[in-house]
């Protein structure tokens, strides 16, 4: 009779999830956040802080995701610099670490570098920003650019344009022998 009893207990435990997700309607978040604040910290500093009015978890889903469809405000800080980026909404994916932001995209980095876009792609594994729809770009030296599509690192010393026009300012007191 005990044996009995361990085997079922171990059958309805490998079930569990199984039926937590029966208990889901289709497509349904398996959970649902209001009025997030969020900080993540390093060493016991906070490196970053997330505020969403509403969060939808789907880690329940085969490809788990988080959803943000009020958007997010993010402050990130680097050396005690900060930046922020805004959006209308947002979706990060769990096993790629690939973050959507949609709609009115603002970024504004420490240094005062500007970025407006309708979509942003940031892979925070690779430290990657990317999009393939148009964009405004205002570099801190007033450098700016007006385009679609570009891939850059997310410091943007690495920054690689398709499709634009701007103005760049260069400094003729500097050479490349000095």
């Amino acid at each position: 009779m005990a044996l009995f009893f361990v085997i079922t207990l171990f059958a309805c435990e490998g079930n569990y999830k199984n039926i937590q997700k029966l208990n889901l309607k289709d497509n349904a978040p398996f959970a649902e956040g209001k009025n997030i604040n969020l900080k993540y910290t390093d060493s016991g500093k906070v490196v970053t802080n997330l505020l969403a009015a509403r969060l939808w978890d789907y880690s329940n889903m085969e490809f788990p995701y988080q959803e943000f469809p009020d958007g997010i405000e993010l402050h990130f800080w680097d050396d005690e610099k900060e930046s922020t980026v805004t959006s209308d909404y947002a979706i990060r994916f769990d096993e790629t670490d690939i973050v959507d932001l949609r709609k009115n995209v603002v970024l504004v980095t420490s240094d005062s570098l500007v970025l407006r876009a309708e979509q942003l792609y940031w892979d925070q594994k690779n430290q990657w920003v990317f999009t393939d729809l148009p964009y405004q770009i205002k570099f801190k030296d007033g450098s700016y650019n007006d385009g679609a599509r570009f891939d850059s690192s997310e410091d943007f010393t690495n920054f690689i344009s398709r499709k634009n026009q701007g103005v760049q300012l260069i400094d003729k007191t500097k050479t490349d022998g000095e």
